[in-house]
């Protein structure tokens, strides 16, 4: 899944030119049908620079522009460069297309499989890619406990099992038990006092555990997450941000000032 983004994605921003027949050009173009296809979001149609049209669309989290040339019969998916070599980023394709975005990923990120840390009517929801054995992400559970514990922050962990072979066994232990805030509480404790602690994997993973762990991995892998922790919440302009790495940096970022 990782890669078949990664390559439309590429192809698209390498320069795609697509042919609109004349009787559909001032209408939707049927080259669009074509990027939906690899699997490209299209939203609608925003004015560009220089005079052009332009269709708004989104691969995972990245917005696209969709130029339509003066022809009417042909459209180019990529980059515009003004006179000084700079990207330009038309500010129309960012206020038609980050809501889209915005929604998508906030529904994607609501019906995955994860795991509440902090009151229910925090201020703040935060979603924290974690894998039972990264050391990162029991660091990032330990410096989160100020805005955890007065309320203010809650982590949703989305469990995954990408670190190492017993990441999987140990995160399907963790969805498994009784209480999995209680048990992804107590494995972050121990792993913090001594690596070797914490869950033991489970020796058979049940399949509707074993699916949930997969869709959580797709989700991260379709966002282009590529290590633990990585978090992913919806700031005050209600556009969605992401941040890898456990550091007091990132914290305060992710989580407001203290």
């Amino acid at each position: 899944m990782k890669q078949a983004s990664s390559l439309s994605l590429r192809a698209a921003l390498a320069g795609l030119i697509c042919a609109a027949s004349p009787a559909q050009a001032s209408d939707r173009p049927p080259a669009l049908q074509l990027l939906e296809e690899q699997g490209f979001s299209v939203v609608g149609q925003f004015d560009a620079p220089g005079g052009l049209k332009a269709w708004g669309a989104y691969n995972g989290n990245r917005p696209l522009a969709i130029y339509v040339l003066p022809d009417g019969q042909h459209m180019l998916v990529g980059t515009l460069i003004d006179a000084k070599g700079e990207e330009v980023r038309p500010a129309g394709l960012d206020a038609l297309v980050q809501p889209a975005i915005a929604k998508d990923m906030q529904g994607k990120l609501e019906k995955s499989r994860w795991i509440a840390d902090g009151r229910d009517d925090a201020k703040r929801i935060v979603y924290v890619f974690t894998d039972p054995n990264c050391p990162y992400c029991m660091q990032l559970w330990q410096m989160a406990r100020p805005w955890v514990d007065s309320g203010r922050v809650q982590l949703r962990h989305i469990l995954v099992g990408i670190l190492t072979p017993t990441s999987g066994p140990k995160a399907a232990a963790i969805l498994a038990s009784k209480d999995p805030a209680a048990a992804l509480h107590e494995h972050s404790a121990a792993m913090l006092k001594d690596r070797s602690g914490g869950v033991k994997g489970l020796a058979d993973i049940p399949a509707d555990i074993d699916a949930q762990l997969t869709a959580n991995e797709d989700l991260m892998v379709g966002w282009d997450l590529r290590a633990t922790p990585a978090m992913v919440w919806r700031d005050e302009q209600g556009h969605m941000q992401m941040q890898t790495g456990a550091s007091p940096e990132a914290a305060e970022r992710v989580f407001g000032p203290r």
